[in-house]
């Protein structure tokens, strides 16, 4: 029962918010939020450190702004069409690094992040370093227009809540459990006849999908895809977003991305001096909340449970 009372308090409040908080602001937690819980389902549960999963959340920017703006594709086609294509790129990062783990893994996505950036850079319909522009919200369906801010976010809102059920379902499977053991024991699962590549292979295919989804998301926001969107950066603050909140857990990194997007929101006056604001924030949850804020805040409920039982 208290767990049915939160979720219509947050569904309350999410409904209620653009009332009350600059829509772009919540629209940008909530794509990051999509983001972050698809680096999460690498790292938290499978064990696979993605130096480059931006690559996923730029280039379905790109694409996803491409085919509104050049292909004419309804917005909810255009989103379909990017969340498959990036994970189409997905199966194929996945086919060439899945036999690698640890530091090799993340070498190999780097690597390749690199060279998706640099192929991005000099692809004609990207216009190099000015971005794709003026990209159109296009109608929902063909007929329920999204131009306004205030309608887009309750599409955003509503597509963010179908991903993050989805990653839910993901988690919550049999195939999320063989993901946990492979993160924990690799040899084992092997020994008991899984084949750990098809599984990581599959959760990369799936992440992109969402990492895609996210980036087309965004541009369709801020109507602008960018190379900064694809550069190390984003992936060195994804990652910073998910060990903020907690990895392997659910609300962990979607948490993370919240608080950093507004961090980054209301530090931006401060130029260069946020940079090192978040720097003090990443270092203070490293030596005192390991497990990040919900991941600590778990293990403290557990604690009292037990507590409470003996």
């Amino acid at each position: 029962m208290t767990r049915y009372l939160l979720l219509a308090a947050l569904a309350v409040a999410a409904l209620a918010a653009p009332f009350f908080v600059y829509p772009i602001l919540l629209m940008t937690i909530l794509c990051f939020m999509v983001f972050a819980s698809s680096f999460n389902l690498l790292l938290g549960y499978a064990g696979l450190l993605c130096f480059g999963h931006a690559m996923f959340f730029g280039t379905g920017a790109y694409i996803g702004g491409w085919l509104m703006k050049e292909g004419g594709l309804s917005i909810e086609l255009a989103f379909a069409a990017t969340t498959l294509a990036m994970a189409a790129l997905g199966w194929v990062v996945g086919l060439i690094s899945a036999r690698r783990g640890g530091i090799q893994f993340a070498m190999i996505t780097l690597a390749i992040s690199q060279f998706v950036y640099f192929l991005l850079l000099r692809a004609p319909f990207t216009h190099g370093e000015d971005g794709l522009q003026r990209i159109p919200r296009s109608d929902l369906f063909g007929v329920i227009d999204v131009s306004s801010n205030l309608s887009l976010y309750y599409l955003i809102l509503a597509i963010s809540v179908a991903a993050i059920w989805f990653f839910y379902r993901i988690v919550h499977s049999p195939f999320g459990e063989v993901l946990r053991a492979i993160r924990d024991n690799e040899g084992r699962v092997e020994s008991l006849g899984f084949v750990p590549e098809r599984f990581k292979i599959v959760a990369l295919t799936l992440s992109a999908g969402l990492a895609g989804l996210a980036g087309a998301m965004k541009a369709s926001v801020y109507q602008i895809a960018t190379l900064h969107d694809l550069s190390f950066h984003v992936s060195g603050t994804i990652i910073f977003m998910a060990l903020l909140g907690g990895l392997g857990t659910m609300a962990g990194p979607m948490v993370g991305a919240a608080l950093i997007v507004m961090l980054n929101d209301h530090l931006a006056q401060f130029g260069e001096w946020a940079l090192i604001i978040q720097g003090v924030v990443f270092l203070a949850v490293i030596l005192f909340f390991r497990r990040g804020l919900v991941g600590e805040l778990q293990a403290f409920v557990r604690r009292r449970a037990a507590r409470s039982a003996a």
